[in-house]
């Protein structure tokens, strides 16, 4: 299920939303210089290191991590660890780079759709820097959640998922009765279907849980590098602040849910 747009139109051009995106892109072909590169194998893993926020570093303050030659990340501070990592970012700055930094076009592609999707909705019904300000608490929030999970975990937290989900859950609120054009899989074969955006949403956050569910009761990571608990602490988050940030009646179709 491959979600392609909702049938809620906008008031006004979102343009915290558009300029989101664009910074995403930016830091991805630019910062990372990422290119085409699909899977995200050939990256250079050393900035994904930098710019991705390790939950180790952030609660050993003072420590960094660094990749090492076999290519696993060893922190600071850690038994049989010596030297020193290599100049980098300060840890603060990592948890807004990681928002913006991605481990491939199609991690990229895809949490870009979403944030277009969605957010631009979620926008319209509030000012934006507003918008802003709530975008970067899902992201936030995305974070903690998964620090507290493993807090000494050395694996990298990257990508835009986080501040999503928040989005995702101010969307699910705003617009109970909206739909969602979506392109369904049926083996080698496709058909587009009108479905509540209820449905799209409340099966990805059923999904994000199980699966969170099943990582911590796998000692082998079964996750595949999914930060679940991103996702969830963020929708989680953007469902308890929506109302906060949200002005009713700024766009009619915010009263109605659906037109």
């Amino acid at each position: 299920m491959f979600p392609l747009k909702d049938n809620i139109p906008t008031d006004r051009f979102p343009l915290v939303t558009v300029a989101l995106v664009i910074a995403n892109v930016i830091m991805y072909f630019v910062f990372q210089r990422g290119g085409i590169d699909f899977s995200g194998s050939g990256l250079n893993q050393a900035d994904l290191v930098h710019y991705g926020a390790i939950p180790y570093e952030l609660t050993h303050p003072g420590s960094h991590c660094d990749l090492v030659a076999s290519g696993a990340v060893a922190c600071e501070g850690q038994a049989g660890v010596s030297g020193t990592a290599s100049s980098q970012l300060p840890t603060w700055l990592t948890v807004l780079t990681s928002m913006f930094t991605h481990g491939g076009l199609l991690h990229l592609a895809g949490n870009m759709l979403f944030l277009w999707i969605f957010g631009n909705n979620v926008e319209d019904s509030m000012h934006p820097v507003a918008f802003l300000v709530f975008y970067l608490l899902g992201g936030l929030a995305a974070l903690a959640l998964q620090v507290a999970i493993d807090p000494s975990s050395t694996v990298p937290t990257l990508g835009a998922s986080g501040a999503i989900a928040g989005v995702l859950g101010g969307y699910a609120l705003l617009y109970p009765r909206a739909r969602v054009l979506t392109v369904i899989f049926i083996i080698f074969f496709f058909t587009l279907i009108e479905v509540p955006a209820l449905f799209v949403l409340g099966l990805w956050f059923a999904t994000q849980v199980l699966f969170g569910a099943m990582d911590l009761t796998d000692p082998t990571g079964g996750g595949g590098g999914v930060a679940y608990f991103a996702h969830i602490g963020g929708f989680v988050v953007g469902l308890a602040l929506i109302k906060l940030f949200a002005r009713r009646g700024r766009n009619p179709a915010y009263v109605r849910g659906y037109r």
